[in-house]
């Protein structure tokens, strides 16, 4: 029974964007960030691909028609490419030029003022994989290579490229602070695959720059409050004696 009061980030994604929630997860911290601006909405689901992840949208995106009952969607991110990187053999493995399609694809979902979900207001990030450590992952069912993410981390930004979307290039930024080097990723990978609390904070720290650089009517961040202002007023504004009128929702100003 929520009431339709504030607008949202939505992360779309893998088990990435899914443990997102965590202790320092990437959510978790845009949460705290947008904090009485922003709710972040986390439709990450462990184990997709993007061959998967396009009915998923087309159930999870709103159309038009929808979205003026709704809150809407003020920036989205787009964060798959750990599983479609699979080897040929896995059911979750999507060739690298499909991918590259699909991500197109879901971009233009938002973006094309003929689709059914066009929402002019919304600004996307693309996020790339983040490099594997194939020396901590020890799932023989389903291996991972370490150049392979790498082409696959390669083709998001060519992605972005083509269709003018800023990429946080997570794969760049985890293999450059580990020093370029694939085991002392070991920092930044739990497991080999997923991240850890300051694989996640690269992850933040690369979407708020973006946010920043080519976004900046959505920076939350107090020098720019006055871009981004809360829902409802802080306690030292509200008319204390006609309270009523300074706590109803104000309209955003971006």
């Amino acid at each position: 029974m929520a009431a339709n009061v504030q607008d949202v980030v939505m992360l779309v994604g893998d088990s990435l964007t899914q443990r997102g929630w965590e202790q320092g997860g990437f959510a978790q911290l845009l949460a705290e960030m947008y904090n009485r601006k922003l709710d972040v909405i986390n439709r990450g689901l462990g184990g997709y691909q993007t061959d998967w992840a396009i009915p998923i949208c087309e159930q999870i995106f709103a159309k038009q028609h929808e979205q003026h009952h709704i809150p809407q969607v003020k920036l989205l991110t787009i964060w798959y490419g750990a599983n479609d990187a699979a080897p040929a053999h896995s059911p979750q493995h999507v060739p690298i030029d499909r991918y590259k399609t699909n991500l197109s694809h879901i971009i233009q979902m938002v973006k094309s003022p003929t689709s059914a979900y066009y929402s002019p207001e919304t600004r996307i990030i693309l996020i790339t994989p983040p490099p594997v450590n194939t020396k901590q992952w020890d799932r023989p069912d389903s291996p991972r290579v370490f150049e392979t993410t790498r082409s696959y981390a390669g083709a998001v930004k060519e992605v972005g490229e083509k269709e003018n979307v800023p990429v946080a290039d997570v794969w760049t930024k985890i293999f450059d602070a580990a020093g370029r080097s694939e085991e002392a990723c070991e920092k930044y990978l739990n497991d080999g695959l997923h991240l850890t609390s300051d694989g996640y904070n690269i992850v933040f720290e690369a979407i708020m720059d973006i946010v920043e650089r080519v976004y900046p009517e959505l920076d939350p961040t107090w020098e720019a409050h006055a871009r981004m202002q809360t829902v409802f007023v802080p306690w030292d504004q509200v008319n204390v004696q006609n309270p009523r009128p300074s706590l109803m929702k104000r309209k955003a100003q971006l």
